[in-house]
């Protein structure tokens, strides 16, 4: 590899990313997997900013989470003219072919957020081993010892396994010791809430509710566990993780039903992959993009030009990360609250 580790700090990504004046008048579509976590139309309103500003067009398809409508979604866009595609992938495999046509066409691809693993896809995403560090750090911080459960992602994203991979490098140690057990795991169909609900709901049945803590891989499955758990009357005794700084999980954190969301500034990576997206476009190398490394840590081991974000823990020791950020308005995070939330006060 030609780094390692190598993050770059989400405050200053722009910069990074600025690279050369480029041509305008370049059409780049988005293909995105589903709308349903609400941080996704947070990540378009940035994506579609950078793209405006840089005098290009942007053109758009929702897959409605269907693996076989991106697919032609794909088609459709590069029928439209798109000169770059961002892709969001619902089913990371399924989509090669897409990916195969589009590279074929000379039109550059960049993965977003979930891996392509495709030597010709560029790869933008934070660093998601990272992200399941610090949702088992702030677990395992609440909850030392116990019955534990896993609420994993959906199978057909590799993110999933990136996140759980990094939340046993955490909690391997106290499994070993027999300070944790792990009681339950299912990966959840489609990252939906309502499916990661019925997932927890059988972990909880199967374990005469006898769960201590409850590590989810992002803030729609975490709200499926409370949800699960207040149906037992254990919200807010049982810890749980999540991810994205969703506004409702930022609020379910402040009232502590939540322990951690680990906040991934969307602003910053679609308008990351915006500027990306429009160098590609514009004939720049993968690997001469600003910031990029060289990285080979899919499934494959296929070696791929990436740009990897750092994500930020955030409990309800630090809300006013996030609203000092103009993330979120204070009142948003603090409905409900106690008193005793700092951010609150």
């Amino acid at each position: 590899m030609k780094k390692t580790g190598a993050l770059i700090l989400a405050a200053s990504v722009t910069a990074v990313l600025s690279g050369p004046v480029m041509a305008e008048g370049k059409v780049i579509g988005v293909s995105w997997s589903n709308f349903q976590e609400e941080r996704w139309k947070t990540d378009e309103a940035a994506m579609v900013s950078a793209i405006e500003a840089a005098g290009d067009t942007y053109i758009s398809a929702d897959a409605q989470s269907s693996a076989a409508k991106q697919l032609t979604d794909v088609e459709a866009l590069i029928a439209q003219g798109a000169d770059a595609l961002i892709i969001l992938a619902q089913d990371s495999g399924a989509i090669g072919p897409a990916v195969e046509n589009a590279v074929n066409e000379g039109i550059p691809v960049v993965g977003y957020d979930r891996l392509i693993e495709n030597s010709d896809a560029f790869y933008i995403t934070f660093d998601n081993a990272e992200v399941g560090r610090m949702q088992a750090r702030a677990v395992l911080e609440a909850m030392p010892e116990g019955n534990y459960a896993f609420i994993k992602g959906s199978s057909a994203d590799p993110n999933a396994d990136f996140l759980f991979g990094g939340q046993m490098e955490v909690l391997q140690e106290a499994m070993d010791s027999g300070k944790i057990n792990n009681v339950g795991e299912a990966y959840t169909d489609g990252w939906k809430p309502e499916n990661a609900q019925r997932n927890m709901e059988q972990i909880l049945t199967a374990n005469d509710n006898n769960i201590d803590a409850v590590v989810a891989s992002n803030d729609g499955t975490a709200g499926g566990v409370v949800a699960a758990l207040a149906s037992q009357g254990l919200d807010g005794t049982v810890p749980v993780s999540g991810q994205d700084g969703d506004h409702a999980a930022l609020n379910r954190v402040a009232r502590g039903s939540q322990t951690v969301s680990v906040w991934k500034d969307a602003r910053v990576l679609g308008a990351g992959a915006a500027t990306i997206a429009t160098q590609l476009a514009d004939g720049v190398a993968m690997a001469d993009v600003e910031g990029s490394v060289e990285w080979s840590g899919g499934a494959n081991g296929v070696a791929m030009s990436a740009v990897f974000l750092e994500p930020v823990p955030v409990t309800a020791d630090n809300l006013n990360v996030v609203i000092d950020a103009g993330w979120i308005e204070k009142d948003k995070v603090c409905e409900g609250a106690a008193d005793s939330v700092a951010a609150c006060q």
